[in-house]
């Protein structure tokens, strides 16, 4: 072989040894974000679940208890109009609220566990049956709660609860839709955005709190008569802002950029933080005191 040959042959070799190594660093890369993005959505859901479950056990014990009592004027203490002396309907509307409320706190967060769906396919399946009914009948019934007795924070509280009912009742039907078609990635996603929207209650008492936490005073509302730009703010926002977060985290999981994994992995991860000091102000503040 000719000097010429061996200095090509010597060159072709030294690019595609280079391209090569180029090609694994970026693959390492890549994976490594992944992983990132992985492990800060396991977080926000561990963190979710743990102050879902809290509301949940506030929920039996308070809301339960005073039930059991016989005194339901006692759901006034904490939710305006819960009781109305003489109007059985609607009296029973709210005790079925409740109680529907605490399965979808308990049944929702295990639709999303995927060893659940990988090793108990027929619980995952019933219980999505279960949730995706629940949240009709929920939805259905804040509607007609809202707008026959009235909410606290005023008028504009009635639109934003509206609202996060249409679009539960339409995440649900989403849902269903592209499980029966069998886009099992497409499903999981309506799905997630289904138990985020069904949270919009947990979402608001965490956002409350954690607003009350650091401004260590009622900033932007009245205490009184509870209403104020900011609560007209939160009644949208506890429910808009988590779903807008969900979009840039199937937008980062599509991204083959490990720099768009790698920020909305370090923005979540914040995010959680935020949320789960909302919880330890909601838990002290409100929930375990009345357990």
């Amino acid at each position: 072989m000719s000097e010429a040959a061996i200095i090509k042959t010597i060159a072709v070799d030294g690019e595609s040894q280079n391209v090569t190594t180029q090609s694994v660093s970026h693959s390492m890369s890549d994976s490594r974000s992944g992983s990132w993005l992985g492990h800060s959505a396991k977080l926000w859901f561990a963190v979710t679940v743990v102050g879902q479950w809290i509301f949940a056990a506030y929920v039996a014990m308070f809301y339960g208890g005073v039930a059991i009592s016989g005194d339901l004027s006692g759901w006034n203490k904490v939710m305006p109009h819960g009781y109305v002396a003489g109007d059985s309907i609607g009296n029973f509307a709210v005790g079925m609220h409740l109680l529907l409320a605490l399965v979808v706190l308990v049944g929702g967060p295990l639709q999303l566990i995927p060893q659940i769906r990988s090793y108990a396919p027929k619980l995952h399946r019933v219980n999505g049956r279960i949730y995706i009914f629940t949240a009709f009948i929920l939805s259905l019934g804040g509607l007609f709660m809202v707008w026959s007795r009235g909410v606290a924070g005023g008028e504009i509280g009635k639109y934003s609860i509206s609202l996060n009912a249409i679009l539960i009742m339409m995440f649900a039907g989403l849902a269903v839709y592209h499980a029966i078609k069998r886009d099992i990635k497409t499903h999981r996603r309506w799905a997630l955005r289904l138990f985020i929207a069904m949270g919009g209650v947990w979402f608001f008492r965490i956002g409350l709190m954690l607003w009350l936490m650091v401004h260590q005073a009622p900033v932007g509302f009245d205490p009184k008569t509870f209403e104020g730009p900011f609560l007209s703010f939160l009644g949208f926002a506890q429910y808009l802002i988590p779903l807008a977060v969900a979009q840039m985290y199937f937008a980062a999981s599509d991204s083959k950029s490990p720099k768009v994994k790698l920020a909305f992995s370090f923005s979540l991860v914040v995010l959680t933080l935020a949320m789960a000091g909302g919880i330890f102000a909601a838990s002290m503040g409100m929930w375990l005191p009345r357990i």
